[in-house]
């Protein structure tokens, strides 16, 4: 689960790390209040949306003045900010950060993220902080530092200190800088975080150390130990589509493709993805129904395929063991009559009463095509994008 850069730094003052001073504003009236109750110049008009790039996209604005702000919160809120991380839909923006504006003498980029290759979090740390920190990482490997941490021990005094080194601190910052990458993870641990990142921590003309900007993603999994964080979520941000798959439990990620999957399985669903893009396709989702589905998932499920306008072939393909492959059926059956379905729809059933369940496609009464294996599937996914009235059963 993602939050709001205002929320992250809320999280931030709890932990001992500093911030700007700001606060939010949701109508352009509101900017101009904030604004002169801050009673500094310039200020910062920050776009809240989860996403980066924003200050790329025309999100983050520098003004002058009250009435300068309260101009640019009219041309803000009410749009969609597009940035390189949203997409061509772009993000909707409801609320604004108001801050001060800071003379800045050094950028540094801090973050820590699980880092599933090395079965760790990792600390990364560069000199290079700000607006082209992934261009940094993507040409200069070298200007990024990485320390592992033991989950086991955590991170060590010693590691902070060796992170402030390879940076270049000065001596006189080294011990604020190290306590801060502590602070940090000690957020991270505490409220399950997935990624905790500064991008820039900034050094001020004054020699403080202060986090310009705020991004914390929480594992969805860990959640149910803090109804602090899920209160947090913005349900505006996030696609309607996955957001309609959650409250039925239903692993779902909407993609950019045209082929509608449903699968029981991560694994298997990844598979079916790989298998579609190999015969030239693209999947238009990842939708793993999970092994216990019951007809109503499956019914949900399939509604969700029909409800993405980009989906023009349906291509089911379930390995029944706990989710028999009749049960599957009767829900497909039922949802295709349902919603009146008029694309071309693909299964390729095995397992548990695959027999029944194929008894059941055939007797429908509607243009199901039963795949024979994988491979068949596949192309006769193929078959349905390249043809207008459908595929032979």
């Amino acid at each position: 689960m993602k939050i709001h850069e205002y929320q992250a730094k809320a999280l931030f003052k709890a932990y001992g790390i500093p911030t700007p001073r700001g606060t939010i504003a949701q109508t352009p009236e509101e900017t101009l209040r904030a604004a002169h109750e801050l009673g500094t110049s310039p200020l910062v008009v920050k776009a809240q949306v989860h996403a980066g790039g924003r200050g790329k996209g025309g999100g983050i604005r520098v003004v002058g003045t009250p009435a300068e702000a309260r101009k640019v919160a009219s041309q803000l809120l009410g749009t969609r900010l597009i940035t390189p991380q949203t997409g061509e839909e772009g993000r909707p923006v409801e609320t604004l950060l108001i801050e001060e504006a800071l003379t800045i003498t050094e950028e540094i980029y801090l973050g820590i993220v699980i880092d599933r290759s090395r079965a760790c979090p990792v600390v990364l740390a560069s000199s290079e902080g700000g607006m082209e920190i992934e261009k940094v990482a993507a040409e200069h490997h070298d200007k990024v530092i990485i320390e592992e941490i033991d989950p086991a021990v955590g991170l060590r005094r010693f590691q902070a200190n060796r992170i402030c080194y390879d940076l270049k601190v000065q001596t006189s910052m080294a011990g604020k800088m190290a306590g801060l990458i502590l602070d940090l993870y000690r957020l991270f641990t505490e409220k399950d975080c997935s990624l905790a990142e500064i991008n820039p921590l900034v050094v001020t003309d004054g020699g403080h150390l202060v986090a310009l900007d705020a991004k914390l993603n929480f594992d969805d999994n860990a959640l149910f130990r803090h109804p602090d964080i899920m209160i947090l979520r913005d349900l505006s941000q996030e696609n309607p589509l996955e957001v309609e798959a959650s409250r039925y439990n239903l692993n779902y990620i909407k993609l950019k493709g045209n082929v509608g999957c449903m699968v029981n399985g991560a694994g298997l669903a990844m598979a079916t993805m790989d298998l579609i893009k190999l015969v030239g396709a693209e999947p238009a989702n990842f939708l793993d129904v999970g092994g216990g589905a019951t007809a109503e998932m499956v019914r949900e499920g399939f509604k969700l395929l029909l409800s993405d306008r980009d989906v023009r072939v349906i291509f089911i393909n379930i390995f029944g063991g706990i989710l028999r492959c009749d049960t599957l059926a009767q829900g497909v059956v039922g949802a295709a009559r349902e919603f009146g379905v008029n694309m071309p729809m693909v299964v390729r059933l095995e397992g548990t009463n695959v027999e029944e369940g194929r008894r059941i496609l055939a007797e429908s009464g509607m243009r199901f095509t039963v795949a024979a294996g994988l491979k068949d599937a596949a192309e006769k996914v193929a078959a349905g994008l390249s043809s207008k009235e459908g595929i032979e059963p």
